[in-house]
């Protein structure tokens, strides 16, 4: 077998993998990245992001000296202080209080060095606006904590790094998938990477895993995730199959977190099967709270208004998948609020349909048309008094239906009604491998496998049930920057006697 000698190998090539890459290089000369994918479709889930980012900041004016935005061209945003207590008690939140504490605080407690390091390297920065920002007499309200917004999306971001990683003369391999790691009396030697020309036993002092989770794989899906699964679609990379795991478990690795969770959204039905590399990921349908959803038996089965958009949309696919017989759903939407979608269901390839009959709808979309229309009296009856506010939790809801609209809930009464039928998709998955704050991965008894660090979705422990949203880049970049940083100074390191 072809051997080759580097002082660190990176397996993966997304925004963790890019990331520990170039920090590695700060330490030794030759790094490698070796890649799964063809170059054509280089970058891992990190391209078909909206390049949304999760960072503590002290307001708007602190927002834009960090990230570098034009100030004067915000004049008319309002956008309140989000503190890394703020942040740290939504991962809690949102975890359901099992997050690691350790590896959470590192994030948060890291988001914004991350954010300098981009900037280091070439990024530019702007807010999201077109998706959570809400109008309010001419001035724009951002909402949801996720306030930052990589230039050109995920795609913009994954230029960056990889023009980095070539100032920096870091070879980026791709079709290049990773085996079976190395191990030797010192630890991880290195691994063994298949090729179009054959395998390749690369060796190393160190080695980092950045290569994924299992959610393009459809029977790890079924296993860790259960039935159903196999038929969401997978909004990013066909590659990230969960190799990186299998090699890792192979010697000994201690999985971590949560291997039955993931991040995942409602989107659109008919959506290509995988991430589109022209208009990016398969089209989300995210703004549900602004009406109400409906199975194929024409019957509501989850809290639309349970809370902001940014804590519940990466739990919305796993509702269809539980919730309905057929993983198959419908959003409806009225005249009053079709126009405060977010700017995905504008896509030119939209499914939809528009009528002023609910029962047109029903025939067209394949949902039970008398169960629809005693479905929407029902919860048009059910509402209570009160004033819609979007940018806050209003307490708008309805009273005596299962499940309730907690907030809100405003009458499904103003023809046309707008309906975009709707599927789970999958981003990434949250079970991975247990890391100690220097991003060393752990074996099963809690001792670390010297050589082997882990970075992005291999790390576990972070996110259960549910995720805050623009928090996954971050925690990609900040352990990509502490594995990079802890490999690299390993490999510098004279090599034991």
């Amino acid at each position: 077998m072809k051997q080759e000698f580097h002082d660190v190998i990176v397996v993966g090539g997304g925004n963790a993998g890019l990331t520990a890459a170039i920090t590695a290089r700060e330490y030794v000369d030759d790094v490698v990245v070796v890649e799964k994918a063809p170059e054509p479709k280089r970058g891992g889930n990190s391209f078909f992001t909206g390049g949304r980012m999760r960072i503590p900041h002290r307001g708007l004016e602190d927002l834009a000296e960090l990230s570098g935005m034009d100030l004067g061209e915000l004049s008319n945003i309002d956008l309140d202080p989000y503190t890394e207590q703020d942040f740290y008690a939504d991962m809690q939140r949102q975890t359901h209080y099992r997050t690691d504490e350790t590896l959470a605080r590192l994030v948060v407690n890291g988001a914004r060095d991350g954010i300098r390091f981009l900037r280091s390297l070439g990024s530019r920065f702007e807010l999201p606006l077109g998706f959570d920002d809400v109008n309010r007499s001419g001035r724009l309200k951002l909402v949801g904590g996720d306030d930052l917004q990589h230039y050109e999306g995920g795609p913009g971001l994954v230029a960056v790094l990889l023009k980095a990683c070539q100032d920096r003369g870091i070879a980026v391999r791709y079709e290049s998938a990773g085996r079976e790691l190395l191990r030797g009396p010192d630890g991880i030697e290195g691994i063994v990477v298949h090729t179009p020309e054959g395998p390749v036993e690369m060796r190393a002092r160190a080695v980092v895993l950045a290569c994924g989770g299992y959610e393009a794989s459809p029977s790890k899906r079924n296993a860790y995730l259960g039935a159903g699964w196999d038929l969401a679609k997978v909004r990013g990379t066909e590659f990230n199959t969960g190799d990186g795991l299998d090699m890792a478990f192979a010697i000994g690795a201690r999985g971590y977190g949560h291997f039955g969770g993931c991040h995942s959204v409602a989107a659109d039905f008919f959506a290509d099967d995988f991430g589109d590399r022209q208009y990016g990921d398969v089209p989300e349908r995210v703004s549900y709270h602004y009406g109400i959803t409906v199975g194929s038996d024409g019957k509501r089965y989850f809290d639309e208004g349970a809370d902001m958009r940014a804590y519940t949309y990466a739990r919305s696919g796993r509702t269809i998948v539980e919730g309905t017989p057929d993983s198959y759903s419908v959003q409806i939407f009225d005249a009053k609020t079709v126009d405060l979608l977010r700017d995905t269901y504008r896509f030119f390839k939209a499914v939809k349909c528009v009528s002023d009959d609910l029962r047109e709808i029903a025939e067209e979309l394949n949902v039970n048309a008398e169960n629809l229309v005693a479905t929407v009296e029902e919860y048009n009856r059910s509402i209570q008094p009160g004033t819609i506010d979007y940018t806050v939790r209003d307490g708008v809801s309805t009273h005596g239906i299962t499940p309730p609209k907690s907030n809100w809930a405003t009458p499904l009464d103003t023809p046309p009604y707008t309906a975009f039928p709707v599927a789970p998709a999958i981003t990434f998955t949250f079970g991975g491998l247990k890391v100690d704050t220097s991003a060393t991965v752990l074996d099963e008894g809690d001792k670390a496998i010297r050589g082997l660090y882990a970075a992005g979705e291999m790390v576990g422990g972070i996110y259960y049930h549910n995720y805050p949203g623009g928090s996954g880049l971050v925690s990609g970049t900040v352990f990509g920057r502490i594995a990079g940083a802890t490999a690299g100074r390993r490999a510098a390191q004279p090599v034991p006697a």
